[in-house]
């Protein structure tokens, strides 16, 4: 069933929102809007996506009416550096809203995936638009099944509790919490984001994992992050290295 837009607009008053359908992204979607200069906090939501865009120029399941896929504009005023931190933040939020709708404990794994269990229900991907902000969200709400490729390794918030979610009220919450987590990094700095993440992370700290790296992966034990919120890696010689971009699983 398509989101109930009535409902939405009730909740945010005065957000600009797009609905659409079906498109090939939103991420596409909110660039358009944010060179024509739309306001901050501008929304683009999908019913389904051809062409839903994941990390490392992965793809996303946008399977249709079964989960959020959306792009906020976001005009917080910060450096374009500040686009890893900014989703760090995201993936704070989208945690947040998980766990005040469907009563789900989750895990984030760095830089911005968010977990149930050991599966991926949530993605944050951040792009730099002239002066904004692009943050697209997928979460997987009522999926009840995955393709053969991805069953291992993703879930819904319908597999995780048993019962279908109001895509709705998770959507009304998400904007709020991402609110709320974009205007602490503008004001308060990436140093109260950076301690969050690392408390909500089991994967942070003290974790054996692999670091796909293209073709040379690196396994060691993750040893936190440094103050621009790239992960720290203990090698198993004793050396540490900073970890600027990858796939990060347990070992």
């Amino acid at each position: 069933m398509p989101l109930d837009l009535d409902l939405i607009r009730t909740a945010s008053p005065g957000r600009e929102l797009l609905w659409l359908q079906r498109c090939g992204s939103t991420m596409t979607e909110a660039a358009r809007l944010a060179r024509s200069g739309c306001p901050a906090g501008s929304v683009v939501v999908a019913e389904e996506q051809t062409a839903g865009q994941g990390r490392l120029g992965r793809a996303w399941h946008s399977e249709r009416d079964a989960g959020l896929y959306l792009t906020i504009v976001l005009r917080p005023g910060l450096a374009d550096e500040n686009a890893r931190v900014l989703s760090m933040a995201l993936g704070l939020a989208a945690a947040e809203a998980i766990a005040r709708i469907a009563d789900l404990r989750t895990d984030l794994r760095w830089p911005n995936d968010v977990l149930i269990g050991s599966k991926k229900c949530a993605g944050i991907l951040v792009q730099v638009e002239g002066t904004a902000f692009l943050a697209g969200i997928g979460i997987n709400v009522n999926h009840t099944s995955f393709p053969p490729e991805l069953a291992a390794i993703a879930t819904s918030l319908r597999l995780a509790t048993g019962r279908p979610q109001s895509r709705e009220l998770l959507l009304i919450q998400l904007l709020e919490t991402v609110d709320s987590f974009v205007r602490m990094l503008a004001e308060g700095g990436r140093e109260p984001i950076l301690r969050m993440f690392a408390r909500a992370s089991s994967m942070v700290s003290g974790k054996r994992v692999i670091v796909e790296q293209g073709g040379s992966p690196l396994e060691g034990v993750t040893d936190g992050l440094d103050p621009s919120g790239f992960l720290l890696l203990r090698l198993p010689d004793g050396s540490r290295t900073t970890i600027l971009a990858g796939g990060v699983r347990p070992a």
